[in-house]
Order: C-alpha cells, then structure tokens, then sequence
C-alpha cells in the first residue's frame, strides 16, 4: 500500500468516526488530557513537585487544608488567597564603620474578611546576619514585631514564621495601644499574625475584626562586613484558600498533583493496553491456527487466568512485594491479556479457512508468515478497538491498588491522591476538593477511551459493519 493509498484509507476512516458522537467527544476529552500531561509540567505552581511530593519541607509555606481560591465567590466571608511577595522596594545604607543596612519594604492590601493564617519571611545570604521584621498597618500604626540574628546560608534559605516566633512581638505593639489588653494575652495562646491583621478592642482575641487596607512589611538586615551578604528577601502570606483546587492536609497543591497524575493515568493504561491486547491477540491466533496440544494449553491457560479475581490478587501480591509501577504493569498484563484471546480466536478459526490462507500454504508459506501476513492485519482493526475499551478497567485497577496504600508511592497518580484523602479522613472533615478532583479525573479519562473504544468497534469491528 502506497501513500496515496493510506491516506485516503485514512480520509475514509475520518469520515466515518466524525459521524460516531461520542468518538469525537472521547476524542477531545483525550486530546486535553494528552496536552496537560505533556504541557503540564509548565503550568503548575510547583514544577518540581514529582521529585518532593513527600518532602514536607517543600509545601511548608503553603496553608493546611485550604479549599479553591474559587470558593470566596460563595463564602460570606472572603478569606485571603494564599500569595508570595517577591519584588520589595530596596535602600542599601552604608554606615562608617563598613557596615549596610538593607532595608526590604514590601507593599500589600489585605481587603478580605479573613486575616493570613501565617507570614513567612524566607532570608537567604551568608554569614551572621542581624535582621529584624516590621509591619505598619492601614491606620499608620504598627512597628517590629521580631529581630534575631540569623546565620544565614547560601544553600539552604532561612525560614522566620511569624505565627510560630512573633507572639512576644505582637504582645509588645498591642501594650503600646493598651496596656490592660496586653497584659491578659498569653504568648503561647494568642495567634499573632491574626492579632496584627485586626482591629485593637477588648474581644481581638476571640473575636477579631479585620483591618482592611494598605499593608507595609519591613525586613532590614545589618549586613556586618563585605565578607557577608544578605539576599533579598521575600515573604509567602499562608492564606484561607489557595490555588485552583486547594490544598491537602501535607499543604501539598492538589492540582500540581492532579496533572503530574496524568502523565502516569496515561502511561499505565495505554501502555499495559497495548502489551496485554497484543499478546492476547497473539496467544488468540496461535491457539486457533495451530489447534491440537497448542491449542488445548493456551485454553487452559486463559480459562485458569480468567477465572482468578483480579483485584485480590493484585493486593496481595502487593502486600507482600511492594511493586514498583512497572512491576504492577505486568502483573495487570498477566490477566488483562485474557480479554482479547476468546473473541480472536474465534475470528481466527474462521480466518484460517478462508481461500486465501489455503492459497498461501499452497505457495509454501510458513505458518509463522500466514499469521503476520495473512490473519494479524484482519484482527488489527478488533485490537484497536479492545485496546480502547480495556483501558479505563486498568486505570481503575491501579487507582483501586493505590487507594489501599499499596501502590508504587515514589509516584504522583491519582490513585496515591485519594489513598491519602482517606487516611487522613477527607470526607469526614468535608475536604471534597481531596477527593473530587482526583475522582473525577479518573471517571473523566475513562469515559474518553470508553467512547473512543465504542466508536472504534461500530467502526471496525467486522460483525458490526454488517449490520
């Protein structure tokens, strides 16, 4: 066959899957989850998140449990998005003795109902360096709240959180307004980053009233000598909500993990798809071509295999060895190829004595090349479309697998996502943004191949198009 000839082969084929609705749905639905996995990696907030996803340290600055940005359209209370502050306003200041004094201003306005969770300052540089951390509120008060000398590192970024070490600090700018109120707070108690985002008045504590306006954030660091250095800074505000899907209770984004998932949703079942339909289909045309003793075991084979439970097996097989996700590819091939083998062998017992395979024996072919030439490229048509159709079962078999914790965890898969919502109890704790996304994905990629599987067999398959 010619070029010219596949092509228009191909032409004929377009116009008949444009005609299937269903197919094309399918196929778009698979289009957009092919483009996120290959794109995907540029368009999430933490790129590097495949190699920390179980880092803690990594999603440290990001809030605990915090529902979609989207969800202060519905709230009464508008709580503030998780944001980073990066480009403040620098003034170097060098004094006689060779010392700089740098100064970091950092520009805001908090407008919502709810104040941070948390203020992280983030330092980088080299050597002891003294810094201390300010904030000026909307109505002109405000004042330090923190200093220390840091040791800084050229490596690895010191991390000052406010609501953790600013509680003194607080207290100290609230006795400033008033005393009386001051001197009930217990450090160890009181939620600093709360108090200085709120009005003064006697219920702060427990009932505080945002103050809504223009933020000042002063970070200034006296830098002792031109052997040290100091970085320029920058602050992550841990807000109510954050990103398009929230986070989980590690502070993990869950939509950087909902699209890394789809390069391995992808992987794992178009690539066992593929080996287990193309050895059923092989194992399938064997058996019926060469009949007899081949015949006889690869029947008992696929009626031994067909009859084990799948899913069980895959657990404790995974209880006990902990695959990798390779290793859990061919143990799902080990029993999905059983899908494909009834129905080729069937066809290829009709094929085998059809005039033109009699026709080759006759011009001294080879068994081997009657089943390539002859009778693989009338099934190839049947693959396709059991390949399609087998491949939502085997994403819901690694995602099941995963959901009891024995899947491959060096992995981000949808499966480990929602394996994670229910141990740490996300339904009952009603974090339905741990559990849906991941769910829906799953159901989504499964309906585009189930389409595109229906479509390709009305398409393909031999007994349909005589219908």
């Amino acid at each position: 066959m010619n070029l010219k000839d596949s092509l228009d082969s191909l032409r004929g084929f377009w116009e008949e899957f444009s005609k299937v609705k269903t197919g094309l749905v399918g196929l778009a639905i698979l289009i957009v989850f092919v483009l996120l996995g290959l794109f995907g990696q540029w368009l999430v907030p933490f790129p590097e998140a495949t190699k920390h996803w179980l880092d803690i340290t990594y999603w440290e600055d990001n809030p605990q449990a915090a529902p979609p940005v989207w969800t202060n359209w519905f709230s009464a209370k508008k709580g503030p998005p998780s944001l980073i502050l990066t480009s403040p306003k620098v003034e170097k200041t060098s004094t006689d003795n060779g010392m700089v004094i740098q100064t970091s201003t950092f520009d805001f306005k908090d407008n919502y109902d709810l104040p941070p969770r948390d203020l992280i300052v983030r330092l980088g540089g080299n050597g002891p360096i003294p810094t201390k951390i300010a904030i000026f509120r909307p109505d002109g008060s405000g004042g330090e709240i923190w200093r220390d000398q840091l040791q800084l590192s050229p490596d690895q970024p010191t991390r000052v959180s406010l609501a953790h070490s600013a509680a003194s600090g607080v207290i100290d700018f609230i006795r400033s307004a008033n005393e009386n109120l001051a001197f009930s707070m217990d450090p160890t108690l009181i939620k600093p980053v709360t108090l200085m985002f709120s009005q003064i008045d006697p219920d702060m504590v427990n009932s505080p009233k945002p103050m809504k306006g223009p933020y000042k954030i002063v970070v200034t660091q006296l830098v002792p000598s031109t052997d040290y250095k100091a970085d320029i800074p920058t602050i992550g505000l841990s807000g109510y909500v954050a990103g398009i899907l929230g986070t989980d209770k590690m502070k993990r984004d869950i939509f950087t993990g909902i699209i890394l998932g789809i390069k391995w949703a992808l992987i794992i079942g178009i690539l066992t798809s593929v080996i287990s339909v193309v050895v059923g289909v092989l194992l399938g045309i064997i058996a019926a071509y060469f009949g007899g003793a081949v015949d006889w075991v690869l029947t008992r084979l696929y009626e031994l295999i067909y009859l084990l439970p799948v899913l069980p097996f895959l657990i404790v097989v995974s209880a006990i060895f902990k695959p990798s996700i390779w290793t859990l590819i061919l143990l799902i091939c080990l029993f999905f190829w059983t899908g494909s083998f009834k129905t080729v062998y069937s066809m290829a017992l009709q094929i085998k004595e059809e005039t033109f395979v009699e026709a080759s024996k006759a011009l001294g072919s080879g068994s081997w090349r009657i089943i390539v030439k002859h009778i693989s490229p009338i099934l190839l048509p049947y693959s396709f479309a059991s390949m399609a159709l087998s491949i939502p079962a085997i994403i819901v078999y690694e995602a099941s697998v995963s959901l009891l914790g024995l899947g491959d965890s060096t992995i981000v898969s949808w499966g480990q996502i929602l394996q994670a919502a229910l141990t740490n109890g996300a339904v009952i704790n009603n974090l339905w943004w741990w559990v849906i996304p991941p769910g829906l994905a799953i159901a989504l990629m499964g309906m585009s191949f189930a389409f595109l599987g229906t479509a390709l067999d009305k398409i393909l398959h031999p007994k349909l198009k005589t219908r």
